[in-house]
This record gives C-alpha cells, structure tokens and sequence, in this order.
C-alpha cells in the first residue's frame, strides 16, 4: 500500500499534544511496517529533525499560506501526485473532497458542543477561535465521509456516536489508546534535576499546573484552589503554570480578584518536552482538573514521573487514570483544595497513588497505539 499521512504541523518548534501523538505514530510505524509505502505530508518549518526519513517513509514538504489552503488545496494536489491508497488525517480535520479513502483522527469534538457566538466569545486566543470554527465547518462533511474515524477513548467515541447519529454504523469509529512516552520517568539525577530547576528558575517547593489559554483547562478554579490552600495549609508551596504568561495570568487573577497571589505563581513559558520528566520529577504533585478532555496525556506522563496527580471525576479522565489518582469535581474550586491539602498532609495516600500511577502509566504505549492504527490501514486495502 502507498499510505499518505497528514502531519501538517510536526515541524513547528513549539509542539503539543497532537504532534506529539503524530511524531510517535510515525516512529513507532518505520520499527513495524518495512513494507508499505509511507508519504509524510508536513508544512516546513524550524523543527526538521523530529522525525527522520527511512527506506520506505518520506518526508513531503508542502508549502501553502494558509492552513485550509494548505489542506484543502495543496495536500489532495500532492496526494494524488504520489498516488496514495489512503490518507490518515492525524489532526481534526481533512480535505472535502479528497477522491482517495480517508482516515481522520478526531481528538474531540469540543468545538462542536459550543454555539458560534460561545466560540466567538471564548476566552482563547485568537488563533484558538479561528481553528474552533474552521473545524466546527469541515468536520461534520468529513466525517460523512471518511472511510474511518479514529479516536483516542471510549468516552469521546461515544460523544461522536451520538453527536453525529452513527449508531447504525458505529463500527465506523474505532477507540485507539494514546500512550507515553519512553524519556518519562522518574528522574534521580540531581546534577540533570538542578539544571531544569536552573533552566527555568523553578523554586524548591511547588505544584504542578498544565495551563494555558484553553478555558477548559479550569485555569480560574484551579486558581482559586490555590489561594484557599494557601490559607488552609502552613508552609510555603508555589505553584508553577507551564505554557502561560504574564500578562495572561494577570488578567486571570484580575477577573477572580486574586492579583496577590501574583507572588506564589511560576510561569516556565513553553517547556520542551525533554524537559518535562525533570518538572514533574520536580513537582509534589500534578493538577489536571480540566472541564473536558478527550484522553489527557499528561496524566500518564506525571503518573510514569513518580508524581500525585489530581484530575477530574469527568469525560475521559477516570477512563485514563483508573484507580491510580484523586478525583474532584472541576467545578468545585473547594474539591480541588481539599485534595491539595489532603496530598499535602498524607504521606501513605501519596505514595499509595505514586504506585498505583506506575501501573496505570505502563498499561499504554506508542507501539501498541501504531499496531492498531496499522490495522485499520490494511483493513481499507481489504
């Protein structure tokens, strides 16, 4: 089979979850599959190195000025150029009129659930409302159809199931595990410990915080969370907020009315990835009480670190975590302290977790992920 695969932002030095997911799927697919033909469809950009060329996977560079232009345009152009037997999708989205069988990854549907005028009122960025509405447009033509729809849990396949009326055809959408990867782990090294303490001036005692400009994240509750463990709980522990800035945050804590809290926050900017096992090796436990979340990745990376981790009773996330974290309700700020507290407080519930995480973690891999998305391309050749 010639099989193309649409990575269109691998390249941007600045990555998260999905490319992350797409750099995996395509290293763990050039250890499994020597015999098919791969097509890697990528936008160019500072990050050339992520992922290398291989007897039977190259790398195609395509250029275009804007992303739909890209995808809409410039990639079926190229796909039928190199005359591909199927395309996988990696990101949300496709090319309408692709006159090739295609395979779309649907993360989530978060931004169908919203009304235009939510979207457009949302607290994100700008590119974020754009992206929202772009997909909010393509999505329900393409997963018409798309030949397949993978995505990332039992929780969210349901949500697609449902939202598009697809159970006469359920077995259309197929539920593949992310995993995590192989560098997170508990790090003991205190010369590679101190360097990212260093790095990014990170103090001796904090709680960990995955923001950034997504409201579902729960920015504001977890904020407030913190100012009232503050005031439960003796002792100095700071909390570091990866992927935010200074001015986000002051207008944050200005909309609750929580400027001085502005002196117990760390924000590291964007952390390369390299460095997250050393942050949450670092950390006395990880906060990832989101509003929704189609899987949560960074559950299993803090779990594999040796670090708590406190996460929501809601969407994906007791699918993913198990048995091995503390559950609250994310829209109970008090829920959200009470367990700070409680992990703060109980050293055997923390290390009960700290074990149980170990175990849940290795439960998921990239290889196991590749496997079965190898399957589903082969199922479309037969």
């Amino acid at each position: 089979m010639r099989i193309g695969i649409e990575a269109q932002r691998l390249f941007r030095k600045r990555k998260h979850g999905i490319e992350f997911v797409a750099i995996e799927l395509i290293k763990n697919l050039q250890i499994l599959d020597k015999r098919n033909q791969y097509f890697i469809f990528v936008k160019p950009d500072d990050d050339n190195t992520c992922v290398s060329e291989t007897e039977n996977f190259k790398i195609i560079e395509i250029k275009a000025p804007t992303y739909p232009i890209w995808e809409q345009l410039a990639l079926p152009h190229i796909v039928r150029k190199m005359k591909c037997d199927v395309l996988h999708c990696t990101s949300n989205t496709a090319p309408i009129y692709p006159k090739l069988p295609v395979i779309v990854t649907l993360h989530d549907i978060i931004y169908l659930e919203k009304s235009f005028l939510n979207i457009i009122r949302s607290k994100g960025t700008n590119y974020q409302r754009f992206g929202n509405i772009y997909r909010r447009i393509i999505v329900p033509g393409i997963v018409k159809s798309a030949k397949r729809i993978i995505t990332v849990s039992e929780f969210e396949k349901k949500r697609i199931i449902d939202f598009f009326g697809l159970s006469s055809e359920a077995n259309k959408v197929v539920s593949i595990y992310n995993g995590v990867s192989k560098h997170f782990k508990k790090i003991e090294n205190t010369s590679e410990l101190e360097q990212v303490k260093k790095r990014y001036g990170l103090p001796d005692d904090f709680i960990l915080f995955l923001g950034n400009t997504d409201p579902k994240k729960n920015t504001a509750n977890v904020l407030k969370a913190y100012a009232a463990f503050l005031m439960s709980y003796p002792g100095k522990i700071d909390l570091v907020i990866l992927d935010y800035d200074t001015e986000q945050l002051a207008q944050q804590l200005d909309e609750i009315g929580l400027g001085e809290l502005t002196e117990n926050i760390h924000l590291t900017g964007y952390v390369v990835n390299n460095d997250l096992p050393a942050i949450y090796s670092l950390s006395k436990l990880f906060l990832y009480p989101s509003l929704r979340e189609s899987f949560g990745i960074p559950l299993l990376e803090a779990m594999c670190c040796g670090t708590p981790v406190i996460t929501s009773n809601t969407s994906s996330m007791p699918e993913v975590a198990g048995d091995a974290a503390f559950f609250v309700n994310p829209e109970e700020s008090s829920e959200i302290t009470e367990a700070i507290v409680k992990l703060n407080r109980n050293n055997e519930l923390r290390n009960e977790l700290i074990q149980k995480g170990y175990t849940r973690s290795a439960e998921f891999s990239w290889e196991k992920m590749a496997r079965n998305v190898l399957k589903i391309y082969e199922s479309i050749k037969n």
